[in-house]
């Protein structure tokens, strides 16, 4: 049987259940959207590592080892208490929410692989920090936007397809 967007909000954050939020491992899910803001953490560690490379020239390394995954593969791979419910909440959410996590997740996955290869392809750091400025000031707020919309339900969509290209281009150009 699936459960309601309520329903399994509702299992996740039960202060008396299994895997709540209150117990180690557990995980919040927003009662009103379904949604959980730990996924937004995948995104933040490549930005972390990006805003690194000026005083750890190294943690590129990092960065070159970064894979997207998408929501579901983010939690179904974690060892959260609450990881089901927090999938099955997902797929209980408003499709419209769901749709507009999906296309800013993906417009942050293009930018964030984009990066990655023309990193490969620079010889020197300040090629590669200039890049990771350029990402940086990208990404960042779409990871607000994807908070809003997990947080708030507020539907703010995609980076606009053709300026999130022209984004990855300039990359590469650079």
């Amino acid at each position: 049987m699936a459960l309601t967007q309520k329903q399994a909000a509702d299992r996740a954050s039960d202060p008396t259940g299994p895997g709540t939020a209150g117990d180690e491992g557990g995980l919040h899910i927003n009662a009103d959207t379904g949604l959980c803001t730990d996924y937004l953490n995948h995104f933040s560690e490549a930005v972390m590592l990006l805003e690194m490379l000026p005083a750890v020239p190294e943690s590129v390394e990092d960065f070159l080892a970064w894979e997207p995954c998408s929501y579901t593969e983010h939690f179904t791979s974690s060892n959260f208490k609450n990881r089901e419910a927090v999938v099955a909440a997902y797929k209980a959410a408003d499709p419209v929410l769901r749709q507009s996590l999906e296309e800013l997740s993906a417009s942050m996955n293009m930018m964030l692989l984009a990066t990655r290869e023309a990193m490969k392809a620079r010889a020197n750091m300040a090629s590669v920090n200039a890049l990771a400025q350029c990402a940086i000031s990208w990404v960042k707020p779409l990871v607000t936007r994807a908070r809003m919309v997990i947080s708030a339900g507020l539907v703010t969509g995609g980076a606009e397809p053709n300026a999130a290209q022209a984004a990855v281009d300039a990359l590469f150009d650079n």
